[in-house]
C-alpha cells in the first residue's frame, strides 16, 4: 500500500477542508461518517490504515446516498503522508493531552478553516479511531485541536458525530439561513384592515350579549380586546375561522332563545 493517494482518487481541492479519518476500526462507522460529511456539503475524505481493509462493504451499507465518498476516498498507509499537502491541521479529542497548542469549538475550527483556505490554504481535520480517539503522536503535528464542550463525566463523542458536528459548522459559516422563519401553510398573515374588522365584528357581538359589562369599564375591556388581536400575528385563515366561530356562537343563542 502507496503512502500516496490511490491512482482512482481526485487531488483534494483547496475548496474546502479535507476530513482524515485516522486508524478507523469499524467500516458502518466510516460510512456514517461519509454521509454526515455529505449532510453539508463535505465531500472529500482520507482514511488512514483502516483496520478492516479497504473498499470496505460495511461502509458502503452504511454511507446510503453518500457511497461517491467513499468511491474517490483518498487511502493512505500512514498519517504524514495524508497530511504531506495540508498546511493547517486541527486534530479533533475530548481529552487533556498536555501538548501546547490553541484548543478551539468547532465553530471556532471552521470559521478558521474558511479563512485559512480563501488564503490559499489546504486544511485537514484529523478524526481518531473509535475506541481511544487520536494518540498524542497524532495530535503532536496538528496546528490546533478541536474541542466539544460535552458531559466531562462522558465526553466520548462516536466518529460520525464529530464528523457531523465539524459538517455542521462548516456549513453554517456559509449559510444565508435565518435562525427562524414562520411556515405559512398556504396562508399570508392577515392585513391590518382585516384584523381591525375582526375586532370590530367581535366588539359588536359583546356588545349586544352585555359583555362589556360594568359600563364604566366597557372602553378598558375594549382595548384590551384590540391589544389581543394585535398581539396574536394573525392570519387571513386564522381570521376566517375565528369570523366562523363567533358566527356560529351567535346562530346557537338565537337557536336557543327560539326554543325557549
Amino acid at each position: 500500500m502507496s503512502d500516496q493517494p490511490t491512482a482512482s482518487a481526485p487531488v483534494t481541492p483547496s475548496g474546502q477542508p479535507a476530513f482524515i479519518l485516522v486508524r478507523p476500526q469499524m467500516g458502518e462507522n466510516i460510512g456514517a461518517a461519509a454521509r454526515a460529511m455529505w449532510n453539508f456539503g463535505l465531500d472529500r475524505m482520507r482514511v488512514v490504515a483502516p483496520r478492516d481493509g479497504w473498499p470496505n462493504e460495511r461502509a458502503v451499507a452504511l454511507a446510503s446516498g453518500a457511497g461517491r465518498l467513499l468511491d474517490e476516498a483518498q487511502l493512505f498507509d500512514d498519517l504524514p503522508g495524508a497530511l504531506a499537502d495540508r498546511t493547517y491541521v486541527f486534530a479533533t479529542t475530548a481529552r487533556d493531552r498536555g501538548l501546547t497548542k490553541p484548543i478551539v469549538t468547532p465553530e471556532r475550527a471552521m470559521a478558521q478553516a474558511r479563512e485559512i483556505i480563501a488564503q490559499g490554504g489546504k486544511v485537514g481535520v484529523l478524526f481518531g479511531p473509535e475506541r481511544a480517539g487520536l494518540e498524542n503522536a497524532d495530535i503532536a503535528p496538528a496546528d490546533a485541536i478541536i474541542s466539544v464542550d460535552v458531559n466531562p463525566a462522558f465526553p466520548s463523542l462516536n466518529l460520525a458525530q464529530c464528523v457531523l458536528l465539524c459538517g455542521y459548522e462548516w456549513q453554517r459559516q456559509a449559510s444565508s439561513v435565518p435562525p427562524e422563519v414562520m411556515a405559512l401553510a398556504k396562508t399570508d398573515f392577515a392585513s391590518g384592515l382585516e384584523v381591525e374588522k375582526l375586532g370590530a365584528h367581535y366588539e359588536e357581538r359583546l356588545e349586544e350579549a352585555g359583555f362589556f359589562w360594568p359600563p364604566e369599564k366597557a372602553e378598558s375591556m375594549k382595548l384590551t380586546l384590540r391589544n389581543l388581536w394585535g398581539r396574536l400575528s394573525l392570519t387571513r385563515a386564522d381570521v376566517q375561522t375565528l369570523h366562523g366561530v363567533m358566527r356560529q356562537m351567535v346562530r346557537w343563542a338565537e337557536g336557543r332563545r327560539k326554543d325557549l
